[in-house]
């Protein structure tokens, strides 16, 4: 069997490494924008081959798989998808692993993502607007936010997926800082309607939702079109610095396990975050007529109002999530993946590990995520033999291999640490103990979280689940689990949610 992937980030490396450790004895093919050292020993190790060029270029992939011979394809990253890679590939009868470009639009557009959580009334959804330009989203605000309270706590983010960047947080409710935050948010329209320019697959151009909060966790998924398989819990750590502070980032480090939920997240949250996605699922192939065959996988929040709350929706796996899971998982991936062609994963027994317990740090140059040119080529020092011993896995990211041998920098995440052990703290442990072997020849300077998988962090994330849980146990025992509440000067109590499940086609016709 011969197998291509595509993309060449930690989350393919973990992809690759998994495929070469499947009984089938597969030949690794490969696609990607650098040349991953990783995936590229992989490759020649498996009588494959990793050649670079562009992953949303249709032509150089469906040209490539022809090539090679490929019997199936598996995209890693998200552009392709949105692309239409899959629907290219199928189309020359090429098996693919990945959501095709009408579904993958439940991760493209989080507006559109809203508007079908609302349409189908399903739960764990946040109130919305969306806007096509700066300008009428800051006038809409300015003129509503007294009549409809939640414009005063809200998150304004890019109503396209852009690799985790652009999400802001703005809360009105100090009086004596309105003006401050009302030229804050001025400014920072403008810049997000400045990086929006670029994508021309939506028309929505700014989303404003409703601020939650709550402990935050991944649950990803394999489905055929049929059945939707769920793997452990992931969280996910955003922010780049220590204890949640500093920029938000594609993804500092995550951890996962023992088991199936994670320390603060409990079976019965899990089962329903497990149905959630069943239902966006079910809804985008109802409204598209297609099947989703791939990965599919929702960024969690526990909140107050919904309970198991969808903050976006992922048409792959997570990076680093994936690696988390892929650690864990003990049944044959290349299984999961024809089960997946042959719309057969109801038949397959999905097994993982429940002895161990994951963590993933992510190391990043100086200068990411704010300015990447200065953390783009610098050379790589990396004493694998080192990390090896202390029990720990190297999972190449943003990092180019040189015809000479040297690694190159190439801007974002540099590789991911993966420690394992019977709980997370231990596990995280182990990973700070081989920091020292990644380095950058030049002396340019390297940051990863410390705190990831620690308990400290753990106690932190405890704290908050258990706050909120009361919450909205409170409220579903009540029947009023969805429900919102404002007051409005001289109109009384008003709960915005009726007003979204009148609209047909979104809020932002209301």
């Amino acid at each position: 069997m011969r197998i291509m992937g595509i993309g060449g980030g930690a989350r393919e490396h973990a992809i690759a490494w998994k495929l070469g450790l499947s009984d089938h004895k597969p030949e690794i093919f490969w696609i990607a924008e650098n040349r991953n050292p990783g995936i590229h020993k992989i490759c020649r190790d498996n009588q494959g081959e990793l050649r670079t060029g562009r992953t949303t270029d249709a032509k150089t992939i469906v040209r490539s798989a022809r090539g090679w011979g490929i019997d199936m394809v598996v995209v890693g990253p998200e552009e392709p998808g949105f692309h239409g890679i899959p629907d290219a590939l199928e189309k020359e009868g090429i098996h693919c692993i990945g959501a095709t470009q009408e579904l993958s639009v439940i991760e493209r557009s989080k507006a559109d993502l809203r508007r079908l959580q609302w349409e189908n009334n399903l739960p764990g959804k946040l109130l919305f607007r969306t806007f096509k330009n700066a300008r009428e989203a800051s006038d809409y605000i300015r003129k509503n936010i007294e009549s409809q309270p939640w414009l005063q706590n809200i998150v304004i983010k890019p109503a396209r997926q852009s690799g985790g960047k652009g999400v802001k947080l703005i809360e009105d409710r100090q009086v004596y800082l309105h003006d401050e935050k009302e030229r804050f948010k001025e400014a920072y329209f403008d810049s997000l309607q400045a990086s929006m320019a670029a994508y021309s697959d939506i028309e929505d151009k700014i989303l404003v939702e409703e601020k939650a909060w709550g402990p935050e966790y991944s649950l990803q998924c394999f489905t055929d079109g049929k059945t939707v398989l769920g793997t452990p819990l992931v969280q996910d750590n955003k922010s780049a610095h220590e204890f949640d502070s500093g920029p938000e980032t594609g993804g500092m480090g995550s951890i996962s396990g023992p088991d199936m939920t994670l320390p603060f997240i409990t079976r019965e949250e899990y089962d329903k975050s497990l149905k959630i996605v069943e239902g966006i699922v079910e809804s985008i192939q109802k409204k598209t007529g297609k099947s989703y065959h791939g990965m599919v996988g929702g960024q969690m929040m526990l909140t107050e109002n919904e309970g198991p709350t969808v903050i976006e929706m992922y048409s792959r796996l997570g990076d680093p999530e994936a690696l988390n899971m892929l650690a864990m998982l003990k049944t044959d991936i290349i299984d999961i993946f024809q089960a997946i062609v042959e719309r057969q994963l109801s038949k397959l027994k999905l097994e993982f590990t429940s002895e161990d317990a994951v963590v993933v740090k992510v190391v990043a140059p100086n200068g990411y995520p704010e300015k990447r040119d200065k953390a783009k080529g610098h050379p790589v020092q990396v004493l694998e033999t080192n990390i090896k011993r202390n029990g720990c896995y190297l999972f190449w990211g943003n990092a180019d291999l040189h015809e000479d041998g040297q690694v190159i920098t190439g801007g974002s995440r540099l590789l991911a640490l993966m420690g394992t052990d019977h709980t997370l703290p231990p596990a995280s442990a182990r990973i700070e103990k081989t920091m020292s072997s990644v380095q950058l020849a030049d002396g340019w300077g390297l940051y990863h979280r410390s705190d990831i998988g620690s308990q400290q962090l753990l106690a932190k994330r405890q704290d908050v689940a258990e706050r909120v849980r009361p919450l909205y146990t409170y409220r579903e025992e009540h029947g009023i689990l969805g429900s919102r509440m404002g007051w409005v000067p001289r109109v009384g109590r008003i709960d915005p949610s009726h007003l979204m499940l009148q609209e047909t086609h979104g809020p932002e016709k209301a």
